[in-house]
């Protein structure tokens, strides 16, 4: 017994002395200059031992940005799993008689955030199956299953129209933007090309050619007034030859109606109503729709921190566990579910959306690691499918530019989070040992660039993966 107890002590010190050299090396790198102003809370666990490797201010209430992610895509996982479908659809109340629909038809969705231009041409190409030329109704867009809240708690207004701030929509075309191009054609005159091309938006061209200096565009629309009118401003040299950028677009629903009537025209068939928003009835006939799953969708949603995606996320939880309409708020009430279940308080946090792109939400780093920690302990194949969707060192999605030491590149899986100061970084690595580890780093309160946080980041998960 004397033996067995000295091999466990002797055990115990090894691992006090590996865990005490890495503690001292995140200590005296969170004690540098960059740190007298900014807020840093780390947490770090040896999943493969089931023990704490490093704390540091853990329990701290910080903004997450884009980790708030995790958070999402973890609750999507757990309570609807990577086999849940969105959806978009074509229905009609009426029949089909010589080519002619007597009556209306709907177009109904439950959020689904790839549906794309070529998807809707698919749609109309279904209807076009069952030899419909003619529609004598209306063409409804049944927006029912979202509350109409189009943006997140928090949001700032000042972000519009940037595409990484779209609107939200039970019926989403294109991620709820446009793709805006300015090209010199072959005659050297500029002209302003959109994707999808549509008379919803009058494009304003002011760009001028100038003989020489630097080019700079503007691209925009009028946001303020909650317009979609594009205007192209700026000046370019004699060599400038492209410039393409992607906005977003308000009131997202409007302009999947109006689209779909181009489509649908285009495609020769002719509509004697025409488009309106109204609920579907109860007897009403599937023609055909689109469908994606969740699991395809999640490494667009992490790995390229799509907001989007992440909101659709959020408000799929809600439309299928919680009464209809879906909201945000209905959304955070199954995080808050989910939370409880990893051993947490949900009240001791705020959450505000899916994404994080709200300043209101405010979480810490032991529940970002206590949420990686229950991934992986208690649904090894939600965790599998979580690990592979975040970003990957030094390879791919925001880890693309960054991890090129050899002990993190390739090895670190973490989702990254970045908002006016405030950086975030929440993942897995492996260590040298070959244990797991989870860690969550959040920083907070700085002026300076995103990219000095982003190297102290990096720097702690090398020393992490120092674990022998």
């Amino acid at each position: 017994m004397f033996k067995i107890l000295s091999v466990l002590l002797i055990i115990a010190v090894q691992l006090s002395a590996q865990y005490e050299a890495v503690n001292s090396k995140i200590d005296s790198l969170l004690q540098e200059k960059f740190f007298e102003s900014t807020v840093a809370s780390v947490s770090a666990y040896n999943l493969t031992k089931d023990e704490p490797v490093y704390k540091k201010n853990e329990k701290l209430l910080l903004r997450p940005a884009s980790n708030m992610k995790v958070i999402s895509s973890s609750t999507m996982l757990y309570f609807l799993g990577p086999d849940y479908k969105y959806y978009t659809g074509i229905y009609s109340d009426g029949i089909i008689r010589n080519g002619t629909l007597y009556g209306d038809i709907y177009f109904y969705g439950n959020g689904d955030p790839s549906f794309s231009s070529s998807d809707l041409d698919s749609l109309i190409v279904m209807l076009k199956e069952k030899n419909v030329t003619e529609i004598t109704g209306n063409v409804y867009g049944d927006v029912s299953a979202y509350d109409s809240i189009f943006w997140g708690e928090g949001w700032m207004w000042d972000d519009d129209p940037s595409y990484y701030f779209p609107y939200f929509s039970p019926l989403i075309l294109n991620e709820s933007g446009v793709t805006v191009t300015l090209i010199k054609n072959e005659n050297e005159e500029l002209e302003v090309k959109t994707f999808p091309e549509s008379n919803y938006f009058k494009v304003v061209n002011l760009v001028n050619i100038k003989e020489e200096g630097r080019s700079r565009i503007n691209i925009t629309r009028d946001w303020l007034n909650r317009n979609n009118d594009i205007t192209v401003k700026g000046s370019v040299n004699k060599k400038f030859t492209k410039y393409s950028t992607t906005i977003s677009l308000f009131n997202p629903s409007d302009f999947f109606m109006f689209y779909t009537i181009e489509r649908l025209k285009a495609n020769g068939i002719r509509i004697n109503g025409n488009y309106s928003f109204k609920e579907r009835p109860e007897e009403i006939t599937e023609i055909g729709k689109i469908e994606s799953n969740f699991g395809d969708l999640i490494n667009v949603l992490n790995k390229e921190s799509d907001n989007l995606y992440a909101e659709a996320a959020l408000k799929a939880v809600a439309y299928e566990l919680k009464e209809k309409p879906a909201s945000s708020k209905k959304g955070t009430e199954l995080i808050d579910s989910l939370v409880t279940l990893i051993g947490l308080n949900p009240s001791n946090y705020y959450f505000a959306d899916g994404s994080g792109v709200s300043h209101y939400n405010l979480v810490s780093a032991e529940l970002l690691n206590s949420l990686l920690n229950y991934m992986y302990k208690y649904h090894p194949k939600l965790f599998e499918i979580l690990y592979n969707s975040f970003p990957i060192g030094g390879i791919d999605g925001t880890l693309r530019g960054r991890m090129k030491a050899d002990s993190v590149n390739g090895n670190v899986h973490a989702k990254t989070g970045t908002l006016s100061g405030v950086s975030t970084l929440s993942g897995y690595l492996t260590a040298t040992n070959g244990d797991l580890i989870s860690f969550s780093i959040l920083m907070q309160n700085f002026v300076e660039s995103s990219n000095i946080a982003r190297s102290y980041q990096d720097k702690i998960c090398e020393i992490l993966t120092e674990i022998k």
